[in-house]
């Protein structure tokens, strides 16, 4: 492994793809060490939270590496969006919380990247798009999906349809992006955020997120059932009965997962 950068803080990891020379692209080598990674962590309950960023201030991730595209026969085209859309779907169903820190312009699979993450934070200079129609194609790493339930169906149309870009202030308006960070400052905030997911019981947060992906779509009786689903899952936990105790006792309390 070698296109991240990993640093850890507790029970937090940060991610920086690290290859500045291609704007922090998506190549085959790319792909395969974050989808290595996300099963890493997937494991178990020591990373509760991953930051996802890119190397310099340019861009978070401009989708895949179209070099390499260039170099690729059909098969391997749909072998390698295979992997994108497996990989960003492990992300996705994850116990542990991915947030992405937008230190620059996500286009296209950076876009997608940033759309299978829990949360998204951006930098004043960041910009997001689906930008596929412009290059004969359309997004296929669940682009028309995800952003559709995240920011609706007329503006997600807008936005691929188009292939325009949004700056970080747009994005943050329609919901995409859920907190501007002021400049200089996007690390520190998504660490600051991340920070207060980890201080949490672990069982608990990757039984809400499930709670909360699980009812998407549904109707509100079925997506009830889904809540009382994970509610059950928590009930029974050590973590649950040392919340109390922690609390009677004026304390934080000591997670342990189980």
């Amino acid at each position: 492994m070698g296109t991240f950068r990993e640093e850890r803080r507790g029970p937090i990891e940060v991610w920086t793809l690290d290859a500045e020379d291609t704007r922090n692209a998506i190549s085959r080598a790319v792909l395969a060490e974050l989808e290595a990674r996300v099963a890493r962590v997937a494991g178990g309950h020591e990373v509760r939270v991953v930051v996802l960023t890119g190397a310099g201030d340019k861009a978070f991730c401009a989708g895949a590496d179209l070099k390499e595209r260039a170099t690729m026969g059909e098969a391997e085209v749909r072998a390698f969006l295979e992997g994108l859309r497996r990989t960003f779907r492990a992300i996705e169903t994850s116990g542990t919380v991915f947030v992405a820190a937008l230190n620059g312009s996500a286009l296209g699979g950076g876009t997608e990247l940033a759309l299978a993450c829990d949360l998204r934070i951006a930098a004043p200079a960041a910009e997001l798009g689906l930008t596929e129609v412009r290059l004969g194609i359309i997004p296929g790493g669940g682009g028309t999906q995800r952003l559709p339930r995240l920011v609706g169906p007329g503006r997600a149309k807008d936005l691929i349809l188009t292939g325009r870009r949004l700056n970080a202030a747009e994005a943050f308006a329609i919901g995409l992006v859920q907190r501007l960070a002021p400049e200089g400052r996007l690390l520190e905030v998504s660490l600051a955020v991340a920070e207060q997911i980890a201080e949490n019981a672990p069982l608990a947060i990757a039984a809400a997120k499930r709670a909360v992906d699980r009812g998407l779509g549904l109707g509100l009786d079925a997506a009830l059932e889904v809540e009382l689903e994970q509610y059950e899952a928590v009930l029974h936990s050590e973590d649950r009965l040392e919340g109390l105790r922690a609390f009677a006792e004026k304390r934080r309390p000591a997670w342990k997962g189980r």
